[in-house]
């Protein structure tokens, strides 16, 4: 066990315990906190990329004895290969497997939860896209700056919302014009930033529907009959990709009019100031509670 799971915080009068389970013969360590009386719904927190069960800056612990503080059971788990967990990273287009086996072991372990809320951050909650609709035991999803990265969506993002915002700073002109900023390799760079959207423009899943992950993603989230939370930071290009794709991509135009969206402007990618995490836990907990 690690320090942060061992650790108390704001909510830790709730039980939590530690336990492992069986993911196609590998050995997956999950940790459970659980409020006296749960709800029926418990939350299944699913953690993306190279990252363990306490998330940045213990974000996951906190949230989930937030949760449980607020009568919600919540698992957090280390997929295959992170952490304490068994086996090689399958990646978060294949994790089908690691989520199946953390639900089943939630509802094993906590049986007064009968149905499950998957929440994710970045590509933890493009894993929830991919995965939701084939369970029927998941009843709705919380996703949090989801992952769509092309290079195009890349390029295109920082040509509109990084490059964009900057020609409308006057800090920034009164750094140029006082010899503040690298002029040339400034336009080097935005000329790179062109070349890489119009080389990938002509197979750009997104804008023309293809086969990529992101159009993925949509196709699969379109069959999700469940309730959805789209929680985006203000202050991130990948939420800002992702509210791009989201607001043009065919793959997920039947999704947004059923799609309850929360923005927290000032908050980076991981809500590493204190107030943001809170707020997110706060908001989570009060969709969940309203179910």
């Amino acid at each position: 066990m690690s320090a942060g799971d061992s650790l108390s915080m704001g909510g830790a009068g709730s039980p939590e315990s530690a336990f492992f389970f069986d993911c196609e013969g590998n050995r997956l360590l999950g940790v459970l906190s659980v409020p006296p009386a749960p709800s029926s719904t418990g939350v299944l927190v699913v953690v993306g990329g190279p990252q363990y069960r306490a998330g940045s800056h213990r974000q996951f612990v906190d949230l989930a004895r937030f949760l449980a503080a607020r009568g919600i059971a919540c698992m957090r788990f280390d997929a295959r290969g992170m952490g304490d967990s068994e086996g090689a990273p399958p990646g978060f287009e294949a994790m089908d497997s690691d989520l199946r086996a953390a639900i089943d072991a939630f509802l094993a372990h906590c049986p007064a939860v009968s149905r499950v809320a998957l929440w994710g951050l970045c590509d933890g909650a493009s894993a929830i896209c991919l995965y939701a609709a084939r369970d029927p035991r998941v009843e709705s999803v919380v996703l949090v700056n989801p992952w769509v990265r092309t290079d195009a969506g890349q390029a295109r993002t920082q040509l509109r919302h990084y490059y964009g915002s900057r020609l409308l700073d006057a800090a920034f002109w009164r750094k140029l014009l006082s010899g503040g900023v690298d002029l040339g390799g400034s336009v080097r760079e935005l000329l790179h930033m062109f070349r890489r959207l119009a080389g990938s423009g002509r197979a750009d899943p997104v804008r023309e529907g293809g086969n990529g992950f992101p159009d993925r993603m949509g196709r699969a989230l379109a069959r999700f009959r469940g309730r959805i939370l789209l929680i985006l930071s203000g202050d991130d290009l990948t939420a800002r990709e992702f509210s791009d794709t989201f607001g043009s991509s065919p793959a997920w135009s039947s999704i947004v009019p059923r799609v309850a969206r929360r923005e927290m402007a000032g908050a980076d990618h991981t809500f590493s100031a204190r107030a943001y995490k809170e707020q997110v836990a706060d908001v989570t907990a009060s969709w969940i509670g309203g179910q």
